[in-house]
């Protein structure tokens, strides 16, 4: 078996780029319209937006790897990094903490020029603790291939199947000084197209003992923010990625295993960016619908509580309302909790959804 970085001419990727210019042009004909779209509106949407779609991009990016993140305390963590108001903020743990930093560091830093330092610092904020799970692993540094070679590997044990091993750990320092200088140099290459091969590169080199998804996504971001000329995020990568993970990691293998002509892999990512790209409007409309809510009920007097709830209904609130989780959630009484929600009903802001059941459940009005 060969691998891609075991070519003669590696790493000299060459392409067909009749076959990819339509797609270019829709994808960046879309990122131009929603950069716009974002710069016609108010600095608090803005941000607004921008805590959307970077929670979004954290949980999905860490989904890939089939991890679960709490939302509220992603969300929670972002907030507070970008000075935004959202209530009461949950605690966030250090694991969270840590690859928030990354993301936003990625995006918000994005014109900074990448080196070793950089990756490794990026790469510790992921583990915290120095473990991965239950095992001690390499962080902050290359990996050193101590228990053998790197491998991604899939099945049961004894019935394993490799899907690909990684170049030698002797060669990453050399590898990797050519891969930065290259993110780093100023060339004629399409932002987007660099943003596709950064990532099949990093990836292709698995520098870390883990993690490596995860940067080498943070890598595509902040080359696709460099590309937009914006250092906020209205669109998620990572979140089409986590929808199309099959194909992703089938797109992968494949070309890792094939020849220098990475016409495919582009093809691939373009059209996994279109998608991202028309998706976002399902973001950037729920940011919308929640200015117009408030807009629309800016006289009515409301307390902590009920601001709280209503804005965890607006962000998407997970299962249905009742007067128990409102109590849980506010930490108030059953009783406290009844007349809240009786306030908003009098107010014509929620009311008793009609579906029923052991328990009354309530929506906001429409």
């Amino acid at each position: 078996m060969m691998y891609i970085y075991q070519n003669v001419d590696w790493p000299n990727f060459t392409w067909d780029n009749d076959r990819l210019l339509s797609t270019l042009s829709t994808v960046r004909n879309l990122q131009g319209r929603i950069i716009g779209k974002m710069e016609s509106i108010g600095f608090n949407l803005r941000n607004e937006a921008v805590l959307e779609t970077l929670t979004l991009d954290v949980i999905k990016s860490t989904e890939i790897e089939g991890e679960v993140l709490n939302p509220d305390q992603v969300r929670s963590s972002i907030a507070k990094r970008l000075g935004l108001d959202i209530g009461a903020l949950d605690n966030s743990d250090r694991n969270i903490d840590g690859i928030v930093d990354l993301i936003m560091d990625a995006t918000k830093n994005c014109n900074e020029p990448i080196s070793a330092n950089r990756l490794f610092g990026w790469h510790a904020a992921l583990f915290p603790t120095g473990r991965s799970g239950l095992y001690k692993i390499t962080v902050g540094s290359w990996r050193i291939d101590s228990t053998g070679p790197m491998q991604v590997i899939s099945g049961a044990m004894g019935k394993e199947k490799v899907h690909y091993q990684a170049p030698n750990s002797s060669v990453l320092p050399k590898e990797m000084t050519l891969f930065i200088d290259w993110i780093n140099s100023k060339t004629d290459l399409e932002p987007v197209i660099k943003a596709a091969i950064a990532h099949l590169w990093f990836v292709t080199l698995h520098p870390f003992e883990d993690g490596n998804g995860r940067i080498g996504r943070a890598l595509t971001d902040l080359l696709l923010a460099r590309a937009d000329g914006s250092t906020q995020r209205f669109y998620s990568m990572s979140s089409q990625i986590r929808k199309e993970r099959k194909t992703y990691y089938n797109i992968l293998e494949s070309t890792q295993k094939g020849g220098l002509d990475i016409t495919n892999w582009l093809s691939w990512f373009l059209n996994c960016l279109m998608d991202a790209l028309i998706s976002s409007d399902t973001i950037l409309s729920k940011v919308f619908f929640k200015a117009h809510f408030w807009d629309q009920h800016s006289t009515i007097i409301l307390n902590e509580r009920q601001r709280l709830m209503i804005n965890k209904m607006l962000d998407g609130f997970d299962g249905k309302l009742t007067s128990s989780k409102w109590a849980k959630i506010t930490k108030c009484s059953q009783d406290t909790a009844l007349r809240d929600i009786q306030d908003l009903m009098n107010k014509m802001i929620l009311r008793k959804e009609a579906s029923g059941g052991r328990s009354t459940n309530y929506e906001l009005v429409e």
